[in-house]
């Protein structure tokens, strides 16, 4: 990968499905150490990772180190930093689901501000004992989400100076943690970035998620649940658009910036689930429609109605450009739910 100035990376919550992916790229497109660590909660899954190590023709084991640490623990937190002597950390570590956010308040509070804590102060600790070219190298990448923003009407999108106006417990404490993160750099000097993204999509994503949902719903011709009228509006990012996305900003991004990745592909939840059975039906035909499965279930509380992206800041200043159309992005990511059944069956029997 050109321009990848890095020789160790330190990725929290490399064992997520977006951190699982930035570990590969990483592993297959630059030359660096990779450090991934992760608390392996319920939604974390190392197999792609453990496969693409198996299977490569590279010794890309030599490069790959995993801790298991929970960002709670600051002892091993510092130990670890001590230990990997980073240049740049990825910090994707969070509790992400909405739903559960709802169920278990405290635990979003725990991972997603306290963690990020813990970890800016590890990281403080660490920058402020190694030589000024190393300081001059060292990148604190924080990577959050859309939802800090709150909700959108019909019109316009979420950019870099949007105001924050969260609605869950989780995108509350995502919005912490970006505000901590702003805080540690201009305070104490540590050199951070955050990117916001859109929702993402993808092969080896865990299964509670949307698409999962309705992909793995629709085969085992179950109940697709959809909240409310299916009408709030989401922008999906294909995954391997945004980790293109995090290695560009991580590489030649400003200090002190923000950056906001979208997809360009506002889809409202009835067309998200009518386009994923239109495609089931072409590839695994069966007696009736999969839309037929389409049930329309009591709406959360909080649910923000729309969330889109303006990326022009970043493609602009950086030239970054999504390159996954949403429907070929779906075909890519339903093909591979067809072939990889074992596995997320094998994960939800793991995990409940």
């Amino acid at each position: 990968m050109d321009n990848f100035k890095f020789r160790n990376v330190l990725i929290t919550g490399g064992a997520g499905f977006i951190g699982s992916a930035l570990v590969k790229k990483l592993l297959l497109k630059t030359n660096c150490n990779i450090y991934n660590l992760d608390k392996l909660n319920y939604s974390s899954d190392l197999t792609s990772i453990n496969i693409l190590l198996e299977n490569s023709q590279r010794n890309l084991v030599s490069r790959y180190k995993f801790f298991k640490c929970d960002l709670l623990n600051q002892k091993k937190l510092d130990e670890i930093i001590t230990y990997c002597k980073p240049d740049l950390i990825m910090h994707l570590a969070a509790e992400s689901h909405v739903d559960r956010s709802i169920k278990y308040p405290l635990k979003f509070i725990q991972n997603n501000i306290i963690g990020t804590f813990n970890l800016l102060e590890a990281s403080r600790t660490y920058f402020e004992n190694i030589d000024s070219n190393l300081q001059n190298k060292f990148r604190f990448h924080h990577i959050s989400t859309d939802e800090v923003f709150g909700s959108l009407g019909h019109k316009g999108k979420f950019d870099e100076n949007s105001n924050y106006d969260p609605k869950s417990p989780y995108s509350a404490s995502k919005a912490s943690s970006d505000h901590l993160v702003r805080s540690w750099h201009h305070t104490f000097g540590i050199p951070s970035l955050i990117t916001n993204c859109s929702n993402n999509y993808g092969p080896w994503q865990y299964p509670d998620k949307l698409i999962p949902v309705i992909i793995l719903n629709a085969l085992n011709q179950k109940k697709i649940p959809i909240y409310g009228d299916g009408q709030h509006i989401r922008d999906w990012l294909f995954v391997e658009d945004h980790i293109d996305a995090l290695l560009l900003i991580a590489s030649k991004g400003e200090i002190g910036d923000t950056y906001c990745i979208g997809g360009d592909n506002e889809r409202t939840n009835n067309e998200v689930a009518k386009l994923i059975c239109s495609i089931l039906d072409n590839l695994k035909p069966i007696s009736k429609p999969y839309s037929d499965f389409i049930t329309y279930v009591s709406d959360r509380p909080g649910h923000d109605n729309r969330y889109a992206i303006d990326s022009s800041f970043l493609k602009q200043k950086l030239k970054w450009l999504p390159k996954q159309e949403f429907r070929s992005g779906l075909e890519i990511t339903v093909k591979w739910y067809l072939k990889n059944m074992k596995w997320t069956e094998s994960l939800l029997n793991s995990k409940f």
